[in-house]
C-alpha cells in the first residue's frame, strides 16, 4: 500500500509576526496534488494539526478544507499532538469515519485500528503521562511508560490480524534532533523514548520533531511542512511518500513549497550593509546578530533598507561591552518552562529559587499541562 506521511502542520502559527496562513494553504494544495498524482491509499497526519488548543477560525477553516480535499483522493488517519486539544479535535470523529477521515484523539481507543485494504492503522495520540498513568495502571509517570503500554495494546491486537501494522504516534523518539519551535514535553525527566518501542510494526509515522528524520527505515519523522524557527534554517521540508510491502518500506521524501528561505547573519552593522556577498540573502527572512562594540542607533531601520525581511535582531558585541548581557529571549531559548520561571524568581529576588519554590513551580506547570490536555 502507498502512504503519504505528514505532521506538525501547526495551522494558525505565525513566524515572528509574519502571517503563514497563505503558506500553509499552499502546502495543503501541494499535499492534495501529491496524494492525487501518486495514487496514495492513505494520508497519515501525525499530530499538531493546530498550533494551539483553541485555534483561530481561519485555521479551523483551512483544516476543514484540507481534510475534505484529501478525502476525495485517499483515506486519512489523523491523531492529536501536544499542541492540539484532543477533545476539540476529536469532535465528530465518529461521523467523519464514514467519510474516510479517521480522527484518533482518545487514548482509551489505542489498540483499535482503522483497517484500510491490507493495513491496520493504529493511531496513538500524544499521551500526557499524568493522564494515562492511573487509567492504565502504570508503575511510573513517564513518556516511556505511556508509549510502551500503548504499543503493548497495539501489538496485542495486531498479533491476531493478517494485515500489515502501521502506527501513528506523537512523541520525542531518540535519534531525532529537536529545534527551537517545539514545545517542551519533558515530565520529571527525559522526554525521549527509544525507537525500539516500535519494534514489530511495519511502519511508525512519527510527529512532534520539526525535522524530517529517518530513525530507521520503519520509524520516521516527516517534520513540519514549514520552518517555524531559525534553527530550522537547514531543514528540507516535506512529507514521506512510502510503499509498505511484505519486503519492507521504500519510497521518497517529497519536498514542500517554501514561502521564503531563512538565513542567519552575524557581524558589524556597517560590514553587513556593505558586503556584496550577502546579496543572495536580501530576499530571505533573516535573524541578524550585531557584534559592534557599541549598540548602533536605528539598527533595524538601517538593516531593513538592504534586508527588508529582517525579523529578529540581536546584539552580542565582540569582546564584551555595553551589550554583554543577553536579551531575555536569548536567555530563555531552549530552556524548560520551570527553568525559565526559576530564572524569573532569581531576577526579581536577587537569589535563586529555593527547592520549595522550584517544587511549587513544577507543580503549577504540571497542573497547567493537565488542564490544557483536558481542554
Amino acid at each position: 500500500m502507498r502512504f503519504l506521511h505528514t505532521s506538525d502542520w501547526h495551522l494558525g502559527r505565525s513566524f515572528h509576526r509574519e502571517d503563514l496562513l497563505a503558506a500553509q494553504a499552499a502546502f495543503v494544495d501541494h499535499l492534495v496534488e501529491t496524494a492525487a498524482a501518486e495514487d496514495v491509499d492513505c494520508v497519515l497526519v501525525s499530530g499538531d494539526v493546530y498550533d494551539r488548543a483553541l485555534p483561530a477560525v481561519d485555521a479551523v477553516k483551512l483544516c476543514n478544507e484540507a481534510l475534505v480535499r484529501l478525502a476525495e483522493h485517499a483515506r486519512v488517519v489523523l491523531i492529536a499532538g501536544n499542541h492540539d486539544s484532543a477533545r476539540r479535535l476529536g469532535f465528530g470523529s465518529a461521523l467523519m469515519d464514514a467519510a474516510g477521515v479517521h480522527v484518533r484523539t482518545d487514548f482509551a481507543a489505542v489498540g483499535e485500528p482503522v483497517v484500510i485494504g491490507d493495513a491496520a492503522v493504529y493511531g496513538i495520540p500524544y499521551l500526557e503521562p499524568e493522564l494515562v498513568r492511573h487509567p492504565w495502571e502504570l508503575d511510573e509517570r513517564s513518556h516511556a511508560a505511556a508509549l510502551a503500554e500503548a504499543m503493548r495494546r497495539v501489538r496485542a491486537d495486531a498479533a491476531g490480524r493478517p494485515e500489515r501494522s502501521i502506527v501513528l504516534a506523537h512523541a520525542f523518539v531518540t535519534g531525532g534532533a529537536s529545534s527551537e519551535s517545539e514545545r517542551d514535553i519533558s515530565v520529571g525527566g527525559s522526554a525521549q523514548v527509544s525507537a525500539s518501542v516500535f519494534d514489530g510494526v511495519d511502519y511508525a509515522a512519527l510527529g512532534h520533531l520539526h525535522g524530517a528524520w529517518r530513525i530507521t527505515d520503519r520509524v520516521r519523522y516527516s517534520g513540519s511542512p514549514l520552518a517555524y524557527s531559525f534553527s530550522e534554517e537547514k531543514h528540507v521540508k516535506g512529507s514521506w511518500l512510502l510503499d509498505v510491502t511484505e519486503a519492507g518500506v521504500s519510497g521518497e521524501f517529497v519536498e514542500a513549497p517554501v514561502p521564503r528561505r531563512l538565513a542567519r547573519l552575524r557581524g558589524r552593522l556597517d560590514d553587513l550593509l556593505a558586503d556584496p556577498s550577502h546579496e543572495a540573502l536580501e530576499d530571505r527572512w533573516l535573524q541578524i546578530t550585531l557584534t559592534d562594540p557599541r549598540r548602533p542607533s536605528a539598527a533595524m531601520e538601517r538593516l531593513r533598507r538592504r534586508f527588508p525581511h529582517t525579523l529578529v535582531l540581536g546584539f552580542e558585541p565582540d569582546g564584551g561591552g555595553e551589550g554583554t548581557a543577553r536579551t531575555w529571549s536569548d536567555r530563555v531559548r531552549e530552556r524548560s518552562e520551570p527553568d525559565i520561571a526559576g530564572d524569573f524568581v532569581a531576577e526579581v529576588t536577587d537569589g535563586p529559587a529555593t527547592p520549595a519554590e522550584r517544587a511549587l513551580l513544577h507543580e503549577a506547570f504540571e497542573a497547567c499541562r493537565r488542564k490544557e490536555a483536558l481542554a
